[in-house]
């Protein structure tokens, strides 16, 4: 706890080194202490357990955390739109993945998008046609929220909706640190033949401010293999579908 104190996240091969004991025996002492609420597993080893709700990072700091794996995840997320699909991508660094990793053989494809970094990247894609909604700037994730972009997106109706989020509670839902924010993604979800949320392991057993939906109302999750089997159990027992990365 003191070397996690220090360094905000430890890994297996090094405590097992450090302390002289097996990895088994470090990944039993990691989920004890994480039972305890003491920190949070994450792959190869365990990450500091932020003592408040998590708080509304900016993008560009976000980008920085568990990069690779949110690249598998949106590479493993865009495999899931096809020919002729409209669909939402909700702002964030996991959904910026996902519209990276679109296959350029898809030649008909509608995107609605909040996040202006996203509509940014999707620009000069000639296979997609580009939706954008009003609303009013929200800096710290680039996206437009507000009732100007609510009013415009409840216009439309989509495939699927691709969302990310900052807290998922297998057993609660999703959440976002900004109200604004979760408001407008209830609605994308409202909208939506098929809800799918990508997100990295660790947001798992982490709750953000405001909550946006139950687990019953999601389809799909893409996640990477650092989910806990009880967590994979719990979201597959509630019929969700979930993909690894």
């Amino acid at each position: 706890m003191n070397m996690l104190t220090d360094n905000a996240k430890v890994y297996v091969h090094e405590l097992s080194k450090e302390f002289g004991v097996s990895e088994v025996t470090i990944r039993n002492d990691l989920k004890n202490l994480e039972k305890k609420k003491l920190l949070i597993r994450a792959r190869g080893g365990a990450m500091k357990l932020e003592p408040v709700v998590s708080y509304d990072r900016w993008l560009w700091e976000k980008d920085k955390i568990n990069y690779q794996e949110k690249q598998k995840v949106g590479k493993a997320a865009a495999a899931l739109i096809k020919e002729s699909d409209t669909v939402i991508v909700d702002s964030g660094t996991t959904t910026m993945e996902v519209v990276k990793n679109i296959s350029p053989k898809i030649t008909n494809l509608t995107i609605i998008t909040n996040a202006l970094n996203i509509a940014n990247q999707l620009v000069s894609n000639q296979n997609v046609n580009l939706i954008i909604p009003g609303g009013y700037l929200r800096k710290n994730s680039l996206s437009l929220v507000g009732s100007l972009a609510e009013k415009s997106i409840r216009n439309f109706f989509v495939d699927k909706v691709f969302i990310g989020v900052d807290g998922f509670d297998p057993h609660q839902g999703i959440s976002t640190p900004n109200i604004d924010e979760a408001h407008l993604n209830q609605i994308m979800i409202d909208i939506a033949r098929e809800v799918i949320v990508v997100t990295d392991s660790t947001k798992f057993l982490r709750k953000s401010l405001a909550f946006i939906c139950a687990v019953d109302r999601i389809d799909t999750v893409v996640t990477d293999n650092g989910i806990h089997d009880d967590d994979k159990k719990i979201l597959e027992d509630a019929g969700v579908k979930v993909i690894i990365a």
